[in-house]
């Protein structure tokens, strides 16, 4: 009786231990399938699959019917998302009257640009396409040295400390509206709530344009508000200094808050994205604070730059604290060169920057620029589309799950 007992349990544990080897094996070959589905874009899922579209070495946007017919091409290719700047070379690309009540002008004077809507145009064949159109406020506190803005607005000017207000962008002369002075706070408050009040937008998007070099700062108004609140004690002369660096990041940061809370007022589920650099450039050089921005609930959706050509430098990016922590509550999707106006970035580089994206379940993708997807390459154009298509072989619908904490 004993042994056969005995011989019968062997077999019940002979035949669970077999079970579990089956399940086992079943559930790592599911997540073969998986895994190998996500890294070939078929999966059923979410993905946010953006571009930016803008007016700098680039002809998108300068004839209504190019533009219509690239909104068409990202549609077909499956795309799902547009990024198109608003604020550029200090003009808009909408008529607006803000801008015309502050800078004499209501639109881009640009051949191409003038005496058009882009921003309609844009809302209503991108919607067409089923593509989600957030605009781009791409220059932020920035504007030419030489734009109507800068040269009618002098005293609206952050310095460096010794008085010199030239940054260089390239070879442009670069100028920095203050972002800490209560009539730039407010021209550019209007700005935005009239792009959302008045379009059929999706959203709006903000960078480390939003922010400040961090060697300005140094203006007559700024000091004195921060010898205000510094019983007369002028900021320190390293622009470097923690508590300097500090102190104006969390008043950009109080300026960002007033903005979320302005467009929320005006309309409630328009989201509200930042496209910044990773934090410790964001935060040193351009004294956006965007983690804290993040944690305060005023981002709702994050797209990381990540313009690397080491593959190792771009995971690396990928993992950080900060992001990772991001991830657990909004959509954080990487930012991803596909090329300059004169650096072709290879096919091969991009599809493998997606593949190691979508292996961290990152929310999606967003490519900059339009211009070198396939028409700026030494790639040809026809070969550039194809893997696109192959990236991106069927529709989905953007990641959108949103956070919620605002203090």
């Amino acid at each position: 009786m004993n042994k056969q007992l005995k011989s019968g349990l062997l077999v019940v544990i002979f035949s669970i231990s077999m079970m579990i080897v089956l399940i086992s094996s079943l559930i790592f070959r599911m997540e073969m399938v998986v895994s190998q589905e996500k890294r070939l874009g078929t999966l059923e899922i979410s993905e946010s699959r953006g571009v930016w579209l803008t007016n700098i070495d680039s002809d998108v946007l300068f004839a209504r019917e190019r533009l219509k017919k690239s909104l068409k091409t990202l549609g077909k290719l499956n795309f799902n998302t547009v990024y198109p700047t608003v604020w550029n070379w200090g003009y808009t690309l909408y008529p607006s009257q803000i801008a015309r009540g502050v800078i004499g002008q209501s639109l881009d004077p640009t051949p191409g640009l003038k005496n058009r809507d882009i921003l309609k145009e844009i809302t209503t064949q991108g919607h067409k396409q089923g593509l989600t159109v957030i605009p781009w406020f791409e220059f932020g506190f920035m504007a030419p040295a030489d734009s109507l803005l800068a040269q009618g607005r002098p005293e609206w000017i952050t310095t460096r400390r010794d008085g010199t207000k030239i940054v260089k962008e390239g070879i442009h002369d670069r100028v920095w509206l203050n972002p800490f002075h209560p009539e730039v706070q407010r021209f550019i408050e209007n700005l935005i709530v009239e792009i959302v009040r008045n379009y059929d937008i999706d959203g709006i998007q903000f960078d480390d344009h939003f922010g400040l070099p961090a060697e300005l700062g140094y203006d007559s108004y700024t000091v004195g508000l921060y010898k205000q609140e510094h019983q007369g004690k002028p900021p320190s002369e390293n622009f470097q200094d923690p508590e300097w660096v500090k102190w104006r990041a969390d008043k950009i940061t109080d300026f960002m808050k007033r903005v979320f809370f302005a467009i929320k007022a005006n309309k409630k589920n328009c989201l509200v994205s930042v496209a910044p650099n990773p934090q410790r450039f964001s935060y040193e050089y351009y004294l956006a604070d965007w983690q804290k921005w993040e944690r305060m609930g005023l981002i709702e959706e994050l797209v990381l730059q990540v313009y690397r050509d080491d593959l190792k430098v771009f995971i690396s990016e990928l993992e950080y604290p900060e992001v990772k922590a991001a991830q657990k509550h909004i959509p954080v999707s990487i930012g991803i060169l596909t090329g300059l106006k004169n650096r072709s970035v290879p096919m091969e580089q991009i599809a493998t920057q997606v593949e190691k994206t979508r292996d961290r379940n990152f929310a999606g993708v967003a490519f900059f620029f339009y211009e070198t997807l396939w028409n700026m390459s030494q790639e040809t154009v026809a070969k550039r589309q194809a893997s696109f298509q192959k990236l991106f072989p069927r529709t989905v619908q953007r990641n959108t799950r949103l956070g919620g904490r605002v203090s």
